[in-house]
Order: C-alpha cells, then structure tokens, then sequence
C-alpha cells in the first residue's frame, strides 16, 4: 500500500473524527452514515468490477442477506449482534459460491443478465418469504450492536463505528490490490486469455473477489439493520444495485478511492437536491423523489461520454496535465 493510500486514510480519519464537532444535526450524520455503508458496499464492488472487470447488478441481494441474517437471528432467535453479523458473512459467501460458480463462466452482458436475475430472485423471496423475513412488512425490533460494553444506539456513536469499519475494509481492500493476488486481478481484467496463459487460475480468481465483494456487502446489510433497527425489502432491489454500479462508476471504476467518492457523492446528491426544492417551485417546478433516478441517469451519461475513468481519475488527470503545463512553462522561462 503506497504512501498517498496512508495519507488518504489519514485525511479521511480526520474528516470523519472532526465531522461530529462540526455538524450538530443527528439526520445530517445519519446521512453520512448512509455514506459510509453505500461506501462499504461499492469498495467491494469496484474491486468486482473495476480491479477483477466482473459485472454484478445484484449486489444489494447480498446486503439484504448481510441485513436479513441480522435482523432474523436477534429478533427470532435471540443471538447477539456480532454472531448473527458473523452468520451472516458465511451465508451471502456461500451464497456468492454457489451462485458465482456458474454464473462468472459467462461474460460480459450473459453475466450482467445472471446477476440481474439472481438480485431479483432474492428480493422476490425476501417479500414472499414472510415467516422469514416479515414479508412487505419488515422486522421490527432489531436490537442495536454494542462495542465493548456500549450500545451504538446514537447516530454520533454509529457514525464513528461505521466510518471504522470503512477505514478498515479500505486498508484491507488497499492490501489487497497490491499483493500479488491484485496483480492478477489487474491481469484478469485486462485479458482472461492472457492471465490464463501465465498460469494465472482465472476461475479461482473470479470466484474469490465475487465471495470477498458480498462479504462487504454483507457488513453493510448488517450495518443497515443494527442502525435502522427495522428492515424490509425495499432498499435491497434491483434499483438499488444498479444504484451502486452508478456509484463506483461515477466515482472511477478502477480507483477505490473513486468508489468512495462516487458513494459518498451520490448519497448526498439527493439531500442537496431536495433542500433546494423551494427554489424548483419558484420556477414552477416540484421535485419529486423520482427524479433521482433521472439525474443518475443523467450524470453517469456525461460521466461515461466526457470522464470514462469516473470523477476521481478525471480529477487525477486534470492535476497531471496542470502539473505537466507549469513544468513545460517553467522550462520555457528557464
């Protein structure tokens, strides 16, 4: 993990300890704590889709297995947070083992199709399956996770514990691309054929970052319950994966830290957004939550045709060619 990764994290520490002094309204860091799950589900997927070049556009099945397995395991049988949490991680991997090992022998639109089908299929049993998970009417009561002794049941508390979490999935995410399993993620992504003639066993590869990517997306899930203390099967459908694909690709498909930009971007878009909806009806317009998806749509369309490399890499280009433009200015005056 290079320096500009540590002093990354480092700013990112600060931020996030300094944010509670700063912001004193408990729903404005309820959203950031929305950020911080959106966060941990779209680093997983951007090592999925940007490092490894696998597409899922079910990925928010996998945070309601994570949320669901919480909520089940505390509510109906009484188990603590951290075991049901646990429970969890093993039932979305297994999950993702089952499911991966067919579906990542396609490529390209087959597997978008696959994954699609499969984040489908999860959200019409999550509503179906109401001894299980309530049905359309969620579980209640989920109890709120405890550290060392003390209930995370405030927003400042959990907003501390689930920036955390991201902090440590960042380390471990940032560990990981540069190893040697990274390189041949890198490999993998640039051509299945090539990494397979160096002896790179591409299947293993494709299934294990499938497994790693909803084992984040599980944590999220779980995160999600302990802190609304309620799910149903709404935030887990379709939509909401190919919101996080939205995400990851907004920010940089091959940049972690362009998929926390990206997540944190489009979390707080919809707030920015709705708190000038006074200033829409002045011109005769009413906005409406439904938008939403029109101005996704929107900025991922100028993103793809004006910034392929996301935000973040086009950010890192715009620098570089500064940096480049006063190098060749200070060399012409010398």
């Amino acid at each position: 993990m290079g320096w500009k990764n540590y002093m990354g994290m480092l700013v990112l520490f600060l931020m996030v300890a300094a944010a509670p002094l700063i912001i004193r309204n408990d729903y404005y860091l309820g959203v950031l704590v929305f950020a911080a799950l959106n966060c941990l589900a779209c680093i997983g997927l951007c090592l999925l889709m940007g490092y490894a070049g696998q597409i899922s556009l079910g990925h928010a099945a996998f945070i309601g297995i994570g949320a669901y397995a919480s909520g089940y395991m505390t509510v109906r049988l009484g188990l603590s947070p951290w075991t049901a949490m646990a429970a969890g991680i093993f039932l979305s991997a297994g999950v993702a083992l089952i499911v991966g090992i067919p579906a990542l022998r396609l490529k390209g639109h087959y597997l978008a199709m696959a994954t699609l089908g499969f984040g489908s299929i999860l959200h019409i049993v999550a509503v179906a399956a109401i001894d299980i998970t309530g049905g359309p009417g969620g579980l209640n009561n989920i109890p709120a996770i405890s550290l060392f002794g003390i209930a995370l049941n405030t927003d400042t508390r959990f907003f501390y514990f689930s920036w955390a979490i991201v902090l440590i999935g960042l380390y471990f995410g940032f560990n990981l691309i540069h190893s040697r399993v990274g390189r041949g993620l890198r490999a993998l992504h640039g051509s299945e054929d090539a990494a397979g003639s160096l002896g790179i066993n591409t299947a293993s590869y494709k299934i294990q970052i499938f497994v790693l990517s909803s084992v984040y997306a599980s944590i999220s899930g779980s995160l999600y319950a302990y802190y609304i203390n309620y799910i149903d099967p709404g935030p887990f459908s379709v939509m909401h994966s190919v919101l996080l694909v939205t995400m990851v690709a907004v920010g940089g498909l091959h940049k972690i830290w362009g998929a926390v930009f990206g997540a944190v971007l489009l979390t707080l878009l919809p707030e920015f957004l709705s708190s000038f909806s006074e200033y829409f009806q002045v011109i005769g317009i009413e906005y409406k939550p439904d938008y939403d998806t029109l101005i996704y749509g929107l900025i991922l369309l100028i993103i793809m045709l004006f910034l392929p490399e996301g935000l973040f890499g086009g950010f890192g280009d715009a620098i570089h060619a500064l940096q480049g433009k006063m190098k060749r200015l200070r060399e012409a005056r010398e």
